[in-house]
């Protein structure tokens, strides 16, 4: 994409690189907030995710070598770094990932940024009780509509393990709906 060329020349270059970088964070914030929010589950912590994403963009800009699409790129970065935000959490807590992913969701009734029925309260509930790899790869196929060839890029996993993810994880989810 030219558009995407350019603009990776413009972040690459010193002299451009401020005015690039904010066009960037206007392109991306609000695809890569949601993208975060969906792992992180918290409002806050989303946007404490959502600037370190962006500050490691921008400190590894001149790394980029365009193997990838720079979206793909920057959702790698996102999803790591959401993972990692998780880990530590769970980590300082003393408690499991999928404990604190529990513990997150139940949070959701009460959070003033959650906006969402009863009936997308049971879906996240239902989420929330899945491995890390399928719950990302349900998000990004159900919520983000992307493609498994996008995911592929991003997770870097092969499509047949995230269709395989995605199966089970919505398998799980009818499950959980059925008995919830």
């Amino acid at each position: 994409m030219i558009l995407e060329a350019s603009l990776i020349d413009q972040l690459k270059d010193k002299k451009t690189q401020e005015t690039a970088f904010r066009e960037l964070v206007g392109l991306y914030k609000e695809k890569l907030y949601w993208h975060i929010r969906r792992i992180v589950i918290n409002h806050h912590d989303a946007d404490d995710v959502l600037q370190n994403t962006f500050i490691k963009v921008f400190k590894n800009i001149k790394n980029f070598k365009g193997e990838s699409a720079l979206y793909s790129w920057m959702y790698r970065i996102a999803t790591n770094e959401s993972i990692s935000f998780l880990n530590t959490k769970a980590k300082k807590s003393g408690i499991s990932n999928s404990e604190l992913q529990i513990k997150m969701v139940q949070s959701l009734e009460s959070d003033v940024y959650f906006e969402g029925d009863e009936i997308v309260l049971k879906l996240q509930k239902a989420i929330a009780t899945l491995p890390e790899k399928q719950r990302i790869v349900f998000n990004m196929k159900y919520f983000e509509e992307l493609k498994y060839e996008e995911i592929s890029e991003i997770l870097e996993t092969s499509i047949g393990a995230l269709k395989a993810s995605y199966h089970h994880a919505a398998k799980k989810i009818e499950e959980y709906l059925k008995t919830n």
